[in-house]
This record gives C-alpha cells, structure tokens and sequence, in this order.
C-alpha cells in the first residue's frame, strides 16, 4: 500500500481544473469546473482506482500556474 498520491492540477485553458495523477503508473486523469468540485472528482477517482487495501491514506494536490510577464 502507498501512503500517499500526488496529483498535479492545472488551470484549463477553456475553464476549469485538470488534475492528473502524478507517475505513469496511475494513469488517472479528472478535470471539474470548480475547485471544490475537483476535490471531490480527484477523491472518487482514487477510490475507484484502488482496491480498499491498496488505497493511499492520503491525496496531495500540486498546483502548477503559468505566469507570463513582460521582459
């Protein structure tokens, strides 16, 4: 069993939130309109993913954002 999974979020171009769980191992992938709705899309995919025993105790999500300035 893993302690924990990482999954990386990203703001979608046309609206919304990607997540994406990190490694290729996983292969699971969500995306929602809000926020709070994508914790709750990232949290039945897991469960879905995973047999109860094999299921990590913990889901961290890493934001990445692109910041464009002007030189």
């Amino acid at each position: 069993m893993q302690s924990e999974i990482i999954f990386v979020v990203e703001e979608d171009p046309e609206g919304g939130y990607t997540a994406s769980a990190h490694g290729s191992d996983y292969g699971i992938f969500t995306e929602a309109d809000t926020l709070a709705e994508l914790r709750t899309m990232v949290r039945d995919a897991v469960q879905l993913h995973f047999e109860d025993d094999d299921r990590p105790k913990v889901i961290r999500l890493h934001f990445v954002r692109d910041e464009v300035i002007s030189a």
